[in-house]
């Protein structure tokens, strides 16, 4: 890593040290003399969405995201984590050909646990975040991917769904999950058709699209002496503005009306449903791909299991539609 710096960046580092942090990619803290980086790596292959996908097609996927960042940043948004060129201006650089790595400067403050944000005032001061990155869509609009509206892994989880004889893992979680997907087989597949009528829906208003984080849960945020930064712009996409307010909704229904009072625009209730029901989905349909492939009885696999068990549950969709 610390060779991968020095090709890509130009930095000589003293010091670089792994750091088991965050969730779905590799990260590195970096220091030379008084400065100090935070580094990002993610594997193109598990970024895959699809067995068609390539390393080639998640790695143009990540960095249309990171550059709409540093657009966004280098247009005065200074809540917006962006990484720091490499040596070529590129946003990121090809490791070892199946991971991108990504640097950052360093960010001094309060780091924040995934769950709900604790206050009324942390919610709005995120709100407030998200309303100037909405209204700045026309600085990364030319950059930046519109959502697609795929789930990852579907492929995996649509054979999982229909294909009752094939044997899961090995793997010690394999077979319950096998035996738990079969019992919600119904309600996994009609939520799926569920989804797939509301991006029929949403799809039909793009004007609506604006520039959104994706993620911008408590986790993805840090407390700093200026206010609120927004971290992980990996998910960064032109999409309606729901895809970023879900959560807070979730947290707090009267945001809708703070957001529409702030900008105008008022909040779509199927966009709020579909973004609810593809987080959902997206779970299963990844923890199903963990376990239906082989595994051992790793703290993942464990994670794998508990997260398949709190998504497959059918009353959880009802209630939040």
């Amino acid at each position: 890593m610390a060779a991968a710096l020095a090709a890509g960046w130009d930095l000589v580092v003293d010091e670089i040290e792994y750091a088991p942090v965050g969730f779905g990619s590799h990260h590195w803290r970096a220091s030379a003399k008084n400065q100090r980086w935070f580094v990002t790596v993610d594997d193109l292959d598990a970024r895959g969405r699809d067995a068609a996908d390539t390393r080639d097609g998640a790695s143009a996927r990540l960095t249309a995201a990171l550059g709409a960042a540093r657009a966004l940043r280098a247009a005065g948004l200074a809540f917006v984590i962006a990484p720091l060129p490499t040596r070529t201006g590129d946003v990121a650089r090809r490791v070892v050909g199946r991971y991108l790595a990504a640097v950052y400067e360093h960010v001094e403050g309060v780091t924040h646990g995934w769950g709900a944000y604790p206050s009324r005032a942390d919610r709005l001061a995120v709100l407030d975040r998200l309303v100037a990155l909405h209204h700045a869509t026309a600085t990364a609009h030319d950059v930046a991917r519109a959502d697609d509206f795929v789930i990852p892994s579907r492929d995996q989880l649509l054979v999982a769904l229909t294909d009752h004889d094939s044997s899961w893992g090995p793997g010690p979680h394999a077979d319950k999950a096998r035996r738990l997907l079969r019992r919600h087989a119904a309600d996994v597949s009609g939520a799926l058709a569920r989804y797939d009528g509301l991006v029929a829906e949403v799809a039909r208003s793009p004007q609506r699209f604006v520039i959104t984080h994706g993620e911008p849960h408590r986790a993805n945020t840090i407390t700093t002496a200026a206010g609120v930064v927004l971290v992980d712009w990996d998910t960064a996409l032109l999409a309606p503005p729901e895809r970023d307010l879900w959560m807070l909704i979730d947290d707090e229904p009267g945001i809708a009306g703070d957001y529409t009072a702030r900008t105008g625009v008022e909040v779509d209730p199927a966009s709020v449903q579909l973004y609810r029901l593809w987080w959902d989905l997206c779970e299963i349909s990844l923890y199903t791909a963990d376990l239906r492939a082989a595994h051992a009885d790793t703290e993942e696999a464990g994670q794998a299991w508990g997260g398949l068990r709190e998504y497959l549950d059918p009353p959880r969709w009802k209630s939040r539609r």
